[in-house]
């Protein structure tokens, strides 16, 4: 297997064929080209409307003749007007209706950040509406000084920042992935900058005692959801969180006070929390008894799943997008791993018979999304395009077959497979699943 050349390091790339990876140059040629004959044409080929046409060039856009807006028409930033499309795809739970889910537009999105307001959601019993100043954080158990904090208190701890993705099990649900879009097959992840204080600093702070082999965290929704941690996940890289992209938490993600928990399964980063209590043995709660345990093809279930296993997906081009000419194409996705970073992302765009390394976007982070990318020269002639992400520790992310093969059909949760899609001749992307 070998990785992308430079094409700048061998021009003889200039020539390659249709189907090969196209050098930076020859896509500028082929880029300046298509613009100029663009602009004889009188438009952009004609995508532009007739009411739009005195705007492109060489003609002065109309918004270049008068002053804009000096401060914009709302104190709290807003995205631009012509990207309202760009939002989260909300789904709901009809025999539940507070238990919903919202997923992060995938296929919109650049970068590894996802924006606050297109977070992934998921909530057990609504959105609780928690004033800051009468919350409280609980710490008792296993300590020598049981412990009630105020969110000032909190804030008084030393502050640390760090990127990281949180991803929900069930993202997708482990049967086949029939969604249309990214968002609909991988859209319950996302990442962020989380700023708060070391949960191993908070207990040291209580005096957690040595018994103590487990952390049992409740948050304050209606759901009052809690889950059992290990000791030794608390005293690595967990954190108390209180601000999200340099502003507080929104309630959707658990304002004032959540839990973070990198790498773990979505559900155990509790929002709206309210309560630590340190114990011997887990409690074995709703949310890791009835749910969120895999069913294997024996009738057992796997209890303690709390990791999220290397796992990619192409978010462009990918499905309900489409392809409007042959030549240059920049494939990209993302990948994440529970287990550290990642140590390399391979391409296919022939359905998995041949693969080529991508490169991936630095800086490259422990537990958080990696953006890839591969230059890909379209042919026209349909294909099927898919990544696999390999993490710091040789895993390799695995087909859908695979996981069938070791887990059967009963599983739901920690789907990690393979997703491929199919691009038609029209240049159409669907899922190749469906």
């Amino acid at each position: 297997m070998t990785g992308p050349t430079d094409p700048d390091d061998n021009p003889a790339l200039d020539m390659a064929s249709d189907n090969a990876a196209p050098s930076r140059r020859g896509f500028l040629r082929d880029g300046a080209a298509l613009i100029g004959g663009a602009m004889l044409a009188g438009g952009l080929k004609g995508e532009a409307s007739a009411a739009g046409a005195d705007n492109l060039p060489p003609n002065i856009p109309e918004w270049m003749k008068a002053p804009g807006d000096p401060m914009g028409s709302q104190p709290y930033g807003t995205p631009s007007p012509f990207e309202n499309g760009v939002v989260k795809n909300i789904s709901k739970n009809l025999k539940q209706y507070i238990s919903a889910s919202g997923r992060s537009p995938l296929g919109d999105l650049d970068g590894i950040i996802t924006p606050n307001g297109l977070f992934y959601e998921r909530h057990h019993g609504g959105v609780p509406s928690i004033d800051p100043e009468q919350h409280r954080l609980m710490l008792h158990g296993l300590v020598d000084r049981p412990l009630i904090f105020t969110m000032e208190d909190i804030r008084r701890f030393p502050q640390e920042s760090r990127i990281h993705f949180i991803e929900c099990s069930g993202n997708p649900a482990y049967t086949k992935p029939y969604g249309k879009t990214a968002s609909d097959v991988a859209g319950l992840l996302s990442c962020a900058e989380w700023t708060g204080v070391s949960l191993k600093l908070v207990l040291q702070e209580a005096g957690l005692r040595p018994e103590a082999k487990w952390i049992v965290a409740e948050g304050a929704d209606a759901a009052a959801l809690t889950r059992s941690i290990p000791i030794e996940k608390c005293l690595d890289d967990a954190m108390l969180v209180y601000s999200q992209n340099g502003e507080r938490l929104r309630p959707q993600q658990g304002y004032p006070l959540r839990l973070l928990l990198p790498g773990f399964e979505g559900n155990m980063n509790v929002k709206w929390l309210r309560r630590l209590k340190a114990v011997t043995e887990p409690v074995y709660s709703r949310e890791e008894t009835s749910k969120y345990t895999d069913l294997m093809p024996d009738g057992t279930a796997r209890e303690f799943t709390f990791y999220m296993e290397a796992k990619s997906i192409i978010t462009r081009p990918s499905g309900g997008q489409k392809l409007k000419q042959q030549g240059f194409h920049e494939i990209t996705g993302l990948a994440w791993s529970g287990h550290g970073k990642i140590k390399r992302v391979d391409v296919s765009v022939d359905d998995g018979n041949s693969w080529q390394q991508a490169r991936l976007q630095e800086p490259v982070l422990t537990r958080a999304l990696t953006r890839f990318r591969l230059p890909w020269r379209w042919d026209g002639q349909p294909a099927v395009i898919q990544s696999r992400a390999i993490d710091e520790t040789d895993y390799v992310q695995p087909t859908f077959a695979e996981l069938l093969a070791a887990r059967g059909e009963n599983s739901f949760y920690h789907n990690n497979a393979v997703q491929p899609w199919r691009i038609d001749a029209q240049g159409q992307v669907t899922n190749a699943n469906a």
